[in-house]
């Protein structure tokens, strides 16, 4: 049930449906609809032709003759009358009326744009939230019907993005913080606690070491680092001499056990975990069937989102597919930030990586 964020030219990817933003008459227009008709050919205006316009909140499908898509799925959105006009529900419509056209014609990918945004003057940012809600949803409840679908951006999206805390999550992104000189009470303001439970965590981290987080100082991992490598060495020591065969006898849980185990511990049914994990089916029974199946550290973070697993969790199931959380990375500070929040919203996860140009989650 993937939902992606693409930026680029509708017109050229390859799906097997792309969504127009049409007009009532269906013959063409402005925008992505004239781009459409454009790219697609004289073909695809002699059959609009033949099929009656269409009302808004409908939709109805042609052939994509010169486009890479195989059809053309055409929803009418409503014009923006200032919200008190029924607009949400008439925009919600269309997705939901182009999802199910989609799976009449047996579409297994469907790319959108976002409807009613350009001469309809649908505010964009609340046009993005009524699409990512209105797709995540019907995913969530169509049954055997998983289709992949992309939500495109011909433009920069990031000034609509509805993304938490956008000013703190940019500070974030540039530079991590650090829990010294005053550095655990920006954390704290970060992931909103009160001045004075930022006081305290600043104080408390002079008296003693801070608990494991993803947001560490150069020095507490550093200790940590030296701590575990005295460890390491003492345990190889008192280590009885083996074969290599003996040592990968005992090798550890592989991810794809892990994963399972985790997914009956939370209580949860495989569809509800991968469809909350914005991974598709038929990647989750690759990862089922195959107790060594190497997944994309996007992959793994996912799931570790649909389980709401902790940072310190979250880490130990990277470690089964042979990742880490690096501090380093604007991808794994951005899914960090969240997890620590406890907002386990994939699609905002998303938005905000898709804002800061890094890999989404649920990727293969």
């Amino acid at each position: 049930m993937p939902l992606y964020f693409l930026r680029g030219d509708i017109t050229k990817i390859e799906v097997d449906a792309i969504v127009n933003a049409a007009n009532p008459s269906l013959l063409g227009g402005g925008g992505v609809d004239g781009a459409i008709h454009r790219a697609a050919g004289r073909e695809l205006l002699e059959e609009c032709r033949t099929l009656g316009g269409c009302a808004v909140g409908q939709a109805k499908s042609t052939k994509g003759y010169r486009l890479p898509a195989k059809y053309v799925i055409h929803t009418v959105g409503p014009v923006w009358y200032g919200g008190r006009s029924g607009e949400k529900e008439d925009l919600a419509a269309c997705y939901r009326a182009s999802l199910d056209e989609a799976r009449r014609l047996n579409c297994e990918s469907v790319a959108f744009p976002l409807i009613s945004s350009g001469v309809y003057g649908y505010p964009k940012d609340a046009a993005l939230a009524v699409a990512v809600e209105t797709v995540s949803a019907f995913l969530g409840g169509s049954g055997d019907y998983d289709p992949t679908v992309y939500l495109t951006f011909y433009d920069d999206p990031s000034p609509y993005l509805t993304l938490p805390d956008r000013a703190l999550l940019e500070e974030l992104v540039k530079r991590p913080p650090e829990c010294s000189a005053g550095g655990c009470a920006r954390e704290a303001r970060l992931l909103g606690a009160s001045p004075a439970v930022s006081a305290d965590r600043t104080e408390n981290a002079r008296r003693k070491p801070s608990p494991p987080s993803f947001f560490r100082s150069k020095r507490a991992v550093k200790e940590a680092a030296e701590e575990a490598a005295e460890e390491a060495r003492v345990f190889a020591e008192t280590l009885p001499e083996e074969s290599l065969e003996e040592r990968l006898r005992r090798a550890d849980e592989s991810f794809s056990s892990s994963l399972l185990r985790l997914i009956d511990e939370k209580g949860m049914t495989d569809a509800a975990c991968y469809k909350k994990a914005n991974v598709d089916r038929k990647l989750f029974s690759k990862i089922r069937s195959n107790p060594d199946y190497r997944p994309s550290k996007q992959t793994v973070l996912a799931f570790a989102v649909a389980l709401n697993l902790t940072l310190p969790e979250t880490d130990a199931l990277l470690s089964k597919a042979g990742f880490a959380l690096s501090r380093a990375q604007k991808g794994d500070i951005i899914v960090s930030y969240f997890i620590e929040k406890g907002d386990y919203n994939i699609f905002a996860i998303n938005e905000a990586l898709f804002a800061f140009d890094q890999a989404l989650l649920g990727a293969s």
